[in-house]
């Protein structure tokens, strides 16, 4: 079998190891000849090929590794494109949560007020990207991983329409897989239905195969009477399947993404937060601490055996579409795509989570073929304008749509607040964004 090229953008991740250690775990289905790492910050990328190329020696693994900042070199004749750039770095989404906090609002990378000056920064540098791949790699699959997700296959959408690309979320993969540790189900028989926008959704059903029944009532009923079971090493997480079994007992008719704690209970979200020291900074001092020691063990030669980077599940989603596409497998994802009637009473454009069947054509979506509770559509409705403006913003570049984007975030109380901080993140983006014309 012909042997592939993979492109990492933004390979100077942390996430980088686990994604391509991966995808060498599949040499059958997914023959990897050569790993490219392209990343603009060049130290940082410096930093991976170190980590890359001794754990490919340490495999033995006969794949060539190139690292680059020239985007040719990157991208000419590679197969897939893994891309998962964080545009302005940690120290922006450091910002990205401090300056909602600040004013009393939700601070996250995804989700509020953040969440939009994030967007505004990855449209602008994976528009860039982007082009770079059309140009020297126009058949290549883009498998994105880029937040925040929903709006950048919108704008990816109305600037290259004819980009292939595929953007996946494994967040539902998260939450199959505590549901699965927590009451003892196996998450292979689950045939799943759930439907929302990224990181904005809800499971209507959980079909198991092997009891030929539809399990979602038990999985309700288990979440708030017995509550999720965390391992050890997920203790960081803890706090997120706490509130999710909180959101579950106050909305029992589906099950949420956990992300939706954000949206419906800001004020919680806000209390518990510590304006000082927000996730980036756990990033910051954990796993990007980590590359920089790593890095300074395989240089000095010492307690290599404390190396502990391997496959994770976080790489085995975006590897598993990989190789579907690759080999036909016609398998079954969350993907985040147009709507077109996959959610009948939702407005067509929207761009939309649902459950996808992955094959040598691309994505087919699956049409639910039923119309979602007021209640959500409600909610979704409400995000999907507020998304849909804010790329208005960013391709008009219209201070104008910005403000009504912010505005109508439904994790914003009123335009004054949201004007105030649109016009902070302003200033603190300089030209990572596009400049907003009043």
């Amino acid at each position: 079998m012909k042997k592939i090229n993979i492109t990492v953008a933004g390979a100077g991740s942390g996430y980088t190891p686990g994604i391509l250690l991966t995808a060498l775990n599949f040499p059958d289905e997914l023959p990897v000849g050569e790993i490219r790492l392209y990343d603009i910050d060049e130290e940082r990328l410096r930093d991976m090929e170190t980590i890359m190329a001794y754990l490919l020696e340490k495999r033995q693994e006969d794949v060539k590794l190139i690292a680059t900042v020239n985007p040719k070199l990157a991208f000419e004749g590679c197969d897939f494109a893994f891309t998962q750039i964080r545009a302005g770095g940690m120290e922006m989404r450091e910002l990205d949560e401090k300056i909602p906090l600040k004013h009393g609002l939700v601070g996250q990378e995804t989700c509020g007020l953040g969440g939009f000056a994030y967007g505004m920064r990855s449209m602008k540098s994976f528009k860039e990207l982007v082009g770079y791949i059309q140009l020297y790699a126009p058949d290549a699959w883009i498998l994105n991983y880029t937040n925040p997700e929903s709006i950048i296959s919108e704008s990816v959408r109305r600037f290259f329409p004819e980009a292939k690309i595929i953007c996946a979320c494994d967040m539902t993969i998260g939450i199959e897989e505590i549901i699965e540790k927590s009451f003892g189900y196996d998450r292979k028989n689950f045939i799943s239905q759930y439907y929302g926008l990224n990181h904005f959704g809800w499971y209507r059903e959980i079909f198991d195969i092997s009891r030929g029944k539809d399990i979602l009532p038990e999985i309700i009923e288990k979440t708030i009477a017995e509550g999720y079971k965390v391992d050890e090493e997920e203790l960081d997480w803890q706090h997120t399947w706490k509130f999710l079994e909180f959101l579950t007992g106050q909305f029992p008719s589906a099950l949420p993404n956990n992300y939706l704690q954000y949206y419906l209970y800001p004020n919680k979200k806000v209390a518990e937060a510590n304006p000082n020291y927000t996730r980036a900074n756990e990033i910051m001092d954990g796993r990007l601490k980590k590359i920089k020691d790593t890095v300074a063990k395989i240089k000095e030669n010492r307690d290599l055996d404390t190396i502990d980077y391997a496959g994770t599940g976080h790489g085995l989603y975006i590897v598993q579409i990989a190789i579907s596409l690759l080999q036909n497998k016609n398998g079954r994802f969350m993907l985040i795509v147009p709507n077109k009637g996959a959610i009948p009473n939702l407005r067509e454009d929207a761009v939309v989570e649902v459950p996808c069947y992955v094959n040598s054509r691309g994505v087919e979506p699956i049409s639910l073929r039923f119309d979602i509770p007021d209640f959500h559509k409600g909610l979704m409705e409400a995000q999907v304008a507020a998304e849909k403006l804010l790329v208005d913003a960013f391709v008009e570049g219209s201070y104008q749509r910005a403000f009504e984007a912010f505005t109508l975030n439904q994790t914003v109380p009123n335009a004054e607040v949201a004007k105030i901080v649109l016009d902070e993140f302003i200033e603190a983006n300089g030209d990572m964004w596009v400049d907003l014309k009043k």
